[in-house]
This record gives structure tokens, C-alpha cells and sequence, in this order.
């Protein structure tokens, strides 16, 4: 039996394994080869932890993930849309997701799942070079970051800082391989920390073993004063 998760618009059964799933937002549509659940009239599609931080960090414990119906969210590091497409079921067809990627080859992937997901806007662009990314999208309720670079927090700071809404939600998935290979993840993670409580509050962390190695989520807060 699939019920509401703690989780806004995002659900769940247990059985052997705890599963989450979402309600698709384009009936009868796969993305990933994700298996689609009919239960009461509702068309769930399931959601693998193994191949989304979001959903790892939903079943390790994180109590509030911060992405609402109706959102706008500026997904950094789209890939061809795996997470993406489930974001875009949790905001609803009133909601947008500004998915940027740098990427030509995953971006033609996600553009065709733009075809039928209206709420999504491909975006070919470095996260990094947050002047052009200005001309093409608005102030966002979340920001949202899955960026394998070294520079992956600065990445993050100047995102919130010049598109995040103040009092809005600020997830970053960080890949610690990516900053440096030749540190233990656990002080890459203790390092970014610190960075973060500089400019935002941080309301959750989460390592996400065993669905992700070497990876965590932080889940963040705009504060009003951001610098």
C-alpha cells in the first residue's frame, strides 16, 4: 500500500525495502525505466535512491527536503533528468523547474523530456557563469545543486545568493571525490560545513551511503541577511 511520506508530494511503501515514489505528472510515461504503480486511481512512478540524491537523502532520514507544489526550483546540474522528472512531479504543472546543464549531450536527452513535461525549461549553460544564467531565468523558491566540480560550493553560494528567494530552501548534493580525491569524504564534508554556516542556516545533513558513495546532501535556509 503506497501512502503520503513525510515528505510534501512524495510517497512511499514498505515491504521488504522502504520505497518512495511520486505521482506522475504525464500519465502512462516512463523516463528511466522506472517502474509505474496504479493504486486508487493514481499513477505513481517509483523513484530509485540508487540514482537520485534527492531520493537517498529522503531515506536517510531527512525530515523536510524543502520543495513544494507550485514551486520554482533552479535545478543546477540537470544531467538528462532523472531527479528532475521527479521534481517536476512534486511542483505540479503549476510549478517550474529551470534545469541547467553544461552538457550538450545529456541537454538533448532532457529536452526531449521537455517535450512532454511543460513544467520543465532546459537550460544549456555553466552554473558557474551566473551573469548569463540572469537573462533567462526568475527568483526561485529552491535552488537545487548536482555539480561534480571542484568549485562546487562556490558554484552554490552564488547561485542562492542572486536567484534564491529570501526564507527559501537551498539543497546541495555534494560529491566529495570532485573537490579532492587525496582527503577523506568525512573532512570534505566537515570543510563544506563550515563554508555554508557562513551565509545560510542549515537545517539538515545527511551522508548517503549505501545509495550514494562518498556523497551527502545539506538541506539549507536563505537567511534575510544573506551576503
Amino acid at each position: 500500500m503506497i501512502k503520503q511520506s513525510k515528505i510534501f508530494e512524495v510517497y512511499e511503501s514498505e515491504g521488504k525495502r522502504r520505497q518512495l515514489y511520486t505521482i506522475n505528472l504525464v500519465q502512462g510515461q516512463k523516463v528511466y525505466d522506472e517502474k509505474l504503480v496504479h493504486e486508487n486511481g493514481v499513477e505513481y512512478r517509483e523513484w530509485d535512491a540508487f540514482k537520485s540524491k534527492f531520493a537517498a537523502s529522503v531515506l536517510k532520514g531527512s525530515p523536510d527536503m524543502g520543495i513544494r507544489k507550485n514551486d520554482v526550483v533552479l535545478y543546477l546540474g540537470s544531467a538528462s533528468g532523472t531527479t528532475v522528472s521527479h521534481v517536476s512531479d512534486i511542483v505540479g504543472s503549476e510549478g517550474l523547474v529551470f534545469a541547467v546543464d553544461i552538457a550538450p549531450r545529456v541537454m538533448r536527452d532532457l529536452i526531449f523530456l521537455c517535450y512532454k513535461r511543460k513544467n520543465i525549461a532546459p537550460i544549456l549553460a555553466d552554473a558557474n557563469k551566473t551573469g548569463l544564467l540572469k537573462e533567462r531565468i526568475c527568483t526561485a523558491d529552491v535552488v537545487y545543486q548536482d555539480v561534480a566540480q571542484k568549485n562546487q560550493v562556490e558554484i552554490f553560494l552564488k547561485n542562492a545568493d542572486l536567484f534564491l528567494k529570501n526564507g527559501g530552501y537551498a539543497l546541495l548534493a555534494v560529491k566529495a571525490r570532485s573537490i579532492d580525491v587525496t582527503k577523506n569524504p568525512k573532512q570534505i564534508f566537515k570543510e563544506v560545513k563550515e563554508k555554508l554556516e557562513k551565509t545560510l542556516t542549515i537545517i539538515d545533513y545527511r551522508e548517503l551511503q549505501p545509495f550514494q558513495k562518498d556523497h551527502c546532501m545539506f538541506i539549507c535556509k536563505k537567511k534575510d541577511n544573506f551576503k
